[in-house]
Order: structure tokens, then C-alpha cells, then sequence
């Protein structure tokens, strides 16, 4: 489905019904927005992943501006501040009240901005893998240079560079740093994933050249005020477990998990725990 709003036109799909029977009255279910990463990636890496938290709620994928099959623009409108305001908007356009925001990796960072500029807006927020400001770039470099191979560090100079020239050089990239983001990663297996996404070199350039080079939502996560789930992974090379930690102690209440057995791609090394951490949340903080 498709949503004409501000300047642009935002793709979206929905799992689950978000009325059920229930006994003898039909139940309403909570609404959460799955918010994607990269920037430069789409919504489905989070599928069939996430599909079964359409069970507890109806999930609500969207893939950001210039990015999977929402409408290119002007590369120069792919911030962080549209994806946040487009995000606001899909949920006016949607007819919603509060909702669930759970947001992966660059997502986390339009969720965490979202929340602390529209907190009356979210019941839940979900943080996974994500970091609160720029100091990450420097971080990860360092990991990298102790992790990497060679082949890893060259390739991820275009990343720091915000240089891809076109889908291809940005799919390779992805290829080479797969060991890097998966733990778990097995190179004959087919990284079905990746291979169905559609990546938009622009916006992963416009972001890593650019905007995330002065990101910095430090002095706002004092703002949110919905239960909050922070997630991070302790082999993460390009969000570290730090930030996670971070993250959590700034915002009041939040409750903090570390994956000790998962990089970056938690939803490739250890899939089941990340959907019962959600879910065991959600019930917990109602």
C-alpha cells in the first residue's frame, strides 16, 4: 500500500488483523511501526523475522523515503528529521492513536528521535542495536581495524566516504561485511535477505557523508516517556553494546538487554530470543 503525504510517497504493508475475537467482544490490538535500517535498506529484512509478533499486534512495515519501494526524490530531503516527520505523518494518515515503536540499527535512530519529539504519541519503544549520537563512526572504525580483514576495511571505506556509486557496489558491500555483522554468519549458505532487498545507494551516501557525521539525540532521551526496551549485541561491530548502555541509562525507566551471543544482525543470531524479548516486554509493561 501506498501513503501520498508531505512531499513524498511512503510504502507500507501491514501483518495481522488489528481487530480479533476475543470471547464473546471483538479485542483491538496495539499497533506497532517496524522501523528499518541502513539508511538505504527496506522493511523486508524484518520478514517472516518478525511475522509472529503480528500475533500480540498489527505490525505496520514502511519503507523510508528514496529507500525500497517508496518514491525517489531529491537525495537532499533523505534526512533523519523526514524519516521522523514522514513517520508521524503515516500515523495520522492511518488514523492512530498511540503506538508501538520499535526501530533496528539507523531505524532505531528515527525511533529514539521520534519518541523524544512525539512522546505522547508512543506506548512502547523498542531500541534495537542503535546509538544515540556520532561517536559510533569513530568506534567502529577502531573495531573494524582490529576485526576486519582487509578486504572488509577497504570496501567499508566507501561507507565512511558516503561514495557508493550504484546498487551494486552497495550489495557487494553487504556480501563482504557479512561475518562482520552475523556471528553466526555461514558463507555457503544464501543470504536470502540481503538478496530480496532493494538498496538505495543515495540515502546510506547522504547519511554516512552527511547527517550522522553531527547526529546527537543525547540531550532529548530525557523527553521519552513510554516503557522503553533497549537492545544491544555484544559482538556488534558498528553499534557497540556501549551506546546500548548508554541509551538506557538516559532514558528514565528503560530496561536494557544484551545479546551476548549475537552481532549487529540479532535477527540472524538468535532470532527466537529477540521475538521473546518483545513480546515478554509488551506484556510485562502493559
Amino acid at each position: 500500500m501506498r501513503a501520498k503525504l508531505r512531499d513524498t510517497e511512503i510504502y507500507f504493508d501491514i501483518e495481522g488483523a488489528g481487530l480479533v475475537p476475543d470471547g464473546k467482544r471483538m479485542r483491538e490490538k496495539p499497533v506497532a511501526f517496524l522501523i528499518h535500517g541502513g539508511p538505504g535498506a527496506d522493511h523486508t529484512s524484518f520478514k517472516p523475522t518478525l511475522s509472529p509478533l503480528s500475533q500480540k499486534m498489527q505490525l505496520v512495515y514502511f519503507d523510508h523515503r528514496g529507500q525500497g519501494r517508496s518514491v525517489r526524490g531529491a537525495k537532499e530531503t533523505y534526512t533523519l528529521d523526514n524519516n521522523v516527520e514522514d513517520m508521524e505523518a503515516l500515523r495520522r494518515h492511518l488514523g492512530l492513536d498511540q503506538i508501538v515503536v520499535i526501530g533496528a540499527s539507523y531505524g532505531g535512530m528515527v525511533a529514539l528521535t521520534y519518541a523524544s519529539r512525539y512522546p505522547q504519541n508512543v506506548s512502547h519503544l523498542i531500541a534495537i542495536v542503535t546509538v544515540p549520537d556520532y561517536r559510533f563512526l569513530e568506534r567502529a572504525k577502531v573495531i573494524l581495524a582490529e576485526r576486519g580483514t582487509d578486504e572488509q576495511k577497504a570496501i567499508a571505506q566507501r561507507l565512511w566516504d558516503g561514495n557508493f556509486e550504484n546498487e551494486e557496489q552497495l550489495r557487494e558491500y553487504f556480501t563482504v561485511m557479512r561475518s562482520l555483522y552475523s556471528i553466526t554468519y555461514d558463507p555457503d549458505s544464501s543470504p536470502k535477505a540481503w538478496d530480496r532487498a532493494i538498496l538505495s545507494p543515495d540515502a546510506i551516501n547522504v547519511a554516512f557523508g552527511g547527517f550522522l557525521r553531527t547526529y546527537d539525540i543525547r540531550s532529548e532521551l530525557s523527553k521519552i516517556t513510554a516503557p522503553t526496551l533497549v537492545i544491544g549485541a555484544r559482538h556488534d561491530w558498528i553499534c557497540p553494546p556501549e551506546f546500548s548502555e548508554e541509551i538506557a541509562n538516559a532514558i528514565p525507566n528503560a530496561d536494557l538487554r544484551i545479546f551476548e551471543h549475537s552481532g549487529h544482525s540479532i535477527r540472524a543470531d538468535e532470532p527466537e530470543a529477540l521475538l521473546d524479548a518483545i513480546a515478554g516486554f509488551l506484556v510485562y509493561k502493559h
